[in-house]
């Protein structure tokens, strides 16, 4: 609210944007949207009305998550009681704090929904708008750039990209037109450096390397080198260079297969997550980036009853660093080891399948009729 305040007050220049916790390093679709909420609650002071106001943004994320889960049928029911019921941290970032991450997730997950509908215009137009409410959204670009060469090609998927860049300047033009080099430096600076106290993910390590910006260099090459590795390996299914994604489908060597829902749900999934396990820092409010994809990182394969124990176990021990506070080095590395063996999962477990769960089981029973 005391970020907000200093737009409402006429200032536009984002080096003078600031409040309590800090200055204002957030996107301008964010200033929009708490600038509304600065309004409906009495300029900050009705915090229950507030709180009225996440609860709905909650339940509406959860609405867009369980249609993303209906329509690629690969989570068992009993799996869901995990995702509304079990998460202290997640309600708190709802419900408590307050956060921007929540409501840039829930239009996120808003933009999934348009690309499983095949709506990818509308959907880039969505994807742009949550990226401006806060950046950790760009962690899903890599896969979202992937899949709009797959279904369009360079030439076709130039018009996506550009209604990305229209919806970001137009949101952000009242602050490019006072300071633009503030306002980049400020709302995208990825180099931005994070307290150790706050950190989730890297506690075991000394402060000094954390720190260091040949540790952040090298988190950074590693993500970069993994993505393109999942890219090359696992998201191309065809038998044709990556490269040729960059022709128009009709074009290509051999007719490029239509997207089914469960490759477009891995791509993007995998390429947030990937993003996160290799990210500099993470802060509590971050767990809402990831929370409601794990169910399907880790049960979008074929996998034995006994798996099943084994993946609720992994969901309950990140839940579990993700609440101990202050983050301990155990913690740390419990996290660290589940998002290795998820990560791991992924890779050996070929998770890129088209298929449904219902789909395996038919081709299983047909199969042993067979022998």
């Amino acid at each position: 609210m005391d970020e907000v305040e200093g737009v409402v007050n006429g200032t536009f220049d984002y080096m003078e944007l600031k409040g309590d916790t800090g200055p204002l390093v957030y996107p301008a679709g964010f200033v929009y949207i708490f600038m509304v909420l600065y309004f409906i609650t009495g300029y900050g002071a009705n915090v229950q009305l507030a709180q009225y106001i996440f609860a709905a943004i909650y339940l509406i994320t959860l609405l867009l998550v369980f249609r993303i889960y209906d329509r690629t049928q690969k989570v068992p029911p009993y799996v869901f009681f995990f995702m509304c019921c079990a998460s202290y941290r997640i309600h708190s970032i709802f419900i408590l704090r307050l956060f921007n991450d929540p409501v840039a997730m829930a239009i996120l997950y808003g933009a999934v929904n348009l690309f499983l509908d095949n709506h990818w215009s509308l959907g880039c137009f969505f994807f742009s708008l949550a990226v401006a409410v806060k950046m950790n959204i760009l962690l899903f670009a890599p896969g979202l750039l992937f899949l709009l060469l797959w279904e369009f090609g360079l030439m076709k998927t130039i018009p996506k990209l550009t209604i990305c860049a229209v919806v970001q300047l137009i949101l952000g033009l009242p602050f490019l037109l006072s300071n633009p080099a503030g306002y980049i430096t400020r709302a995208f600076d990825l180099g931005r450096q994070f307290l150790f106290k706050w950190t989730v993910n890297w506690r075991f390590l000394p402060e000094e390397i954390f720190l260091n910006r040949n540790f952040h260099v090298s988190l950074l090459v590693a993500h970069l080198v993994v993505l393109l590795l999942f890219a090359v390996y696992r998201w191309n299914k065809s038998q044709q260079s990556i490269l040729s994604l960059l022709k128009d489908p009709s074009q290509r060597k051999e007719p490029t297969q239509k997207l089914t829902d469960n490759q477009i749900i891995s791509v993007l999934f995998t390429s947030n997550f990937i993003g996160v396990a290799f990210s500099r820092s993470l802060h509590y409010q971050f767990y809402v980036w990831y929370f409601h994809t794990l169910p399907y990182l880790l049960w979008s394969t074929k996998v034995k009853k006994l798996a099943h124990l084994l993946k609720v176990l992994i969901l309950g021990l990140v839940e579990l660093s993700w609440n101990t506070y202050p983050s301990t080095v155990y913690s740390s590395i419990s996290l660290h080891v589940c998002h290795l063996i998820i990560l791991m999962h992924l890779w050996y477990t070929c998770s890129f399948s088209s298929e449904t769960d219902a789909e395996f089981k038919t081709k299983e029973v047909q199969r042993k009729k067979k022998k």
